[in-house]
């Protein structure tokens, strides 16, 4: 596993030389010498790593509930970590059903079903980004291992496309843009906010001749119009700043389709890099789940065949092959965070990491009871948060805690009741 080193690439004299920009310029870990009295403590960060298929719980979840359960097949792999993450069961999203469509309610937790598509709304990936996203180049990185679906929604209810291709990624993140293209940046960042200019003035206009209600619905789109505005102007700020120097090679896509796996892991570590220089601090990376045969040994079925296995024997042998091999890369995911240095610290310990999916039961396309591993972020882990199976808790309870805990002063999330009970800051 190769680690982030950029101290070598940024001596004092370099530091002091930007010191003009200092302020502006992003949190970099090579920093740290030269900014140790301005940086108090670690950032906050957040990653989703969603999955379209499930988790067999029989697999997943303990029987004991607390501290003291005995770990279920896939948590078997993960005991060295077992007190950096918490097993969570017996939750879902309340008013949220329809099987697979369910994924676009993954991480907005906005009510739907099959009958009734509903109105997404902003996902909590993005809630971070939108107002603690301006720290970093990148407010937020969507990411899948194929494809552009995800679940990232902006808070009118739009899908986020994801990105899919690690080397561009990484092409993005560390190879600093030509002169011309930043140029095109800052010209295409300008003509965007002389747009959105032309149009302040047409509301201002516009507002005078309007009743009071549809002044408060063009007053909300107003508040849209200058959250843009900002943006386009932090994006200009960012287009003529170098990026982080990485010591590792970019990296080749992986162009079979069937090694999910290898593909996993791959994204994962761009993932990684991408945290550990600060690039951004709000990822989502969706696994989603294909219907090819992946390359696990001993498996020679299609994956989603699997996991619609109604209960066959020999289904669900394979599916377990294909699962404890997701799990043991999420596991590895962890264990680089754990072993990578934050001033002092782990980027784990200020990482929250979740993993999850709409399907509680794929086979029967069941949304209640979803899978649920919970890692980092500054909790008091080592445990199995039990609810009730039948009556499930409000997994957006739990999305509330990451949003407090993440520096997000909310009260609620979506159909949250409240943070979750036993999650609690270490």
């Amino acid at each position: 596993m190769a680690y982030v080193n950029l101290q070598r690439h940024l001596n004092r004299r370099t530091v002091l030389r930007g010191a003009g920009v200092a302020m502006a310029m992003p949190w970099l870990s090579a920093m740290r010498p030269a900014f140790a009295a301005a940086e108090t403590r670690p950032p906050k960060r957040f990653v989703a790593i969603t999955l379209g298929l499930g988790l067999h719980a029989e697999n997943l979840f303990p029987e004991q509930p607390g501290r003291d359960y005995q770990p279920a097949r896939y948590l078997e792999p993960l005991q060295d970590m077992r007190q950096h993450y918490s097993v969570i069961s017996g939750t879902s999203h309340p008013g949220v059903s329809g099987g697979h469509r369910a994924e676009a309610s993954l991480l907005s937790a906005a009510p739907m079903s099959a009958a009734a598509a509903g109105r997404n709304s902003i996902s909590l990936d993005q809630l971070l980004a939108k107002h603690l996203g301006h720290h970093t180049r990148f407010p937020s990185l969507v990411l899948s291992l194929s494809g552009s679906n995800s679940p990232s929604y902006t808070s009118s209810g739009s899908m986020i496309p994801a990105e899919n291709s690690p080397a561009r990624l990484f092409t993005r993140l560390f190879i600093n843009d030509s002169q011309r293209e930043q140029k095109q940046q800052i010209a295409r960042a300008r003509q965007g906010r002389s747009i959105m200019d032309l149009v302040a003035d047409d509301v201002r206009a516009l507002q005078r001749k309007l009743g009071s209600g549809d002044r408060q619905r063009l007053e909300a789109y107003f508040n849209s119009v200058r959250e843009l505005e900002k943006r386009l102007a932090e994006n200009e700020a960012w287009a003529g700043r170098p990026k982080p120097t990485v010591d590792v090679e970019k990296p080749v896509d992986i162009g079979n389709p069937n090694d999910f796996i290898g593909r996993q892991r791959l994204m994962s570590d761009m993932v990684r890099l991408a945290l550990a220089t600060d690039s951004t601090r709000f990822v989502t990376l969706h696994l989603g789940g294909g219907g090819g045969v992946v390359r696990v040994k001993g498996v020679d079925e299609g994956y989603h065949s699997l996991s619609h296995h109604g209960r066959d024997e020999e289904k669900l042998a394979q599916l377990a092959l294909v699962e404890s091999a997701i799990i043991h890369a999420w596991g590895d995911f962890l264990r680089s965070l754990q072993d990578t240095s934050d001033q002092g610290t782990h980027l784990l310990d200020h990482t929250s990491v979740l993993l999850t999916s709409n399907l509680g039961n794929a086979s029967s396309h069941d949304n209640r009871n979803m899978p649920v591993l919970f890692a980092g972020g500054g909790f008091r882990h080592g445990q199995h948060l039990a609810f009730d199976r039948k009556k499930n808790y409000p997994l957006p309870n739990l999305y509330l805690s990451v949003l407090q805990q993440t520096g997000l002063e909310v009260e609620r999330f979506a159909t949250s009741t409240g943070t979750m009970a036993g999650m609690e800051p270490a």
